[in-house]
């Protein structure tokens, strides 16, 4: 239902229902909130990667399997703990969680891909908010969410047609950082894992809460809060440490031109 699998200071998590198109049942809520927060508690894991099992789907959603069977099952989905919703279990996690989209993300899905820091989709994927198709509305974020990042106008025709947005146009809308071959999706996961790995585990954790705190603001109050945090922070930095991280940043842009 979940696996959970490190490779040195990275967590691949996925969810292992690719029968159901992995999604998202009671169960597998509950085990997602559970090792979110091992994860969060674990110093020897630094970046997240979350994933969907097969090629098919990242997750389709609520089970509406689940959701058609009780009429509980769409209130236990808007509650506000993180054990029923997991896009809250994601936000809550301090580490970089990297998004591997390697299917469809539809709906509840499409609200958990919006809940990672970076989003690598595989030319296989797709993205749909189908919630006025099924007759309900979101409860985990999406409507507030999606506009802010692809911008009010596409957000609306997306959500008020349900249609399918393919890989190609999410990148170029903005929606998710590249796309490549499905081939290609964990290793190039693995790769941005593996560089933000290579800085400070604290200091990954809070440089992503400060564009996560400001960005749920205005930028003035953005700007206050960059300056109160780090100034805390910078107070704590010695000429000495910067000295001895700039040789290693000096060669590593070389490399990458």
């Amino acid at each position: 239902m979940l696996k959970v699998e490190q490779t040195g200071a990275i967590a691949v998590v996925t969810l292992d229902r690719p029968e159901a198109m992995n999604a998202l049942s009671r169960a597998l809520r509950r085990a997602l909130d559970e090792a979110i927060r091992k994860i969060a508690a674990d110093d020897s894991v630094s970046v997240v990667i979350l994933t969907g099992a097969g090629n098919r789907a990242f997750t389709a959603g609520l089970d509406l399997k689940e959701l058609g069977g009780s009429t509980d099952a769409l209130g236990d989905a808007n509650a506000t703990g993180a054990a029923e919703n997991p896009v809250l279990a994601i936000q809550q996690c301090p580490k970089p969680v990297i998004g591997a989209i390697n299917g469809v993300a539809i709906t509840g899905g499409f609200e958990l891909a919006l809940a990672c820091d970076v989003l690598i989709a595989s030319s296989n994927a797709r993205f749909a908010d189908t919630h006025a198709r099924v007759g309900i509305m979101p409860g985990w974020g999406l409507s507030q969410k999606l506009s802010r990042v692809i911008g009010v106008y596409r957000a609306k025709e997306l959500s008020l047609t349900g249609n399918f947005l393919d890989a190609q146009t999410a990148l170029e809308w903005g929606l998710v950082n590249r796309v490549v071959s499905p081939e290609d999706l964990m290793p190039t996961a693995m790769k941005l894992a593996e560089d933000m790995a290579s800085i400070p585990a604290d200091t990954l954790c809070l440089y992503k809460s400060i564009i996560d705190e400001g960005y749920a603001a205005n930028l003035g109050e953005g700007l206050a809060v960059e300056h109160r945090r780090s100034s805390a922070h910078n107070r704590s930095v010695t000429p000495e440490s910067v000295e001895q991280r700039r040789a290693g940043i000096q060669a590593r842009g070389r490399t990458q031109g």
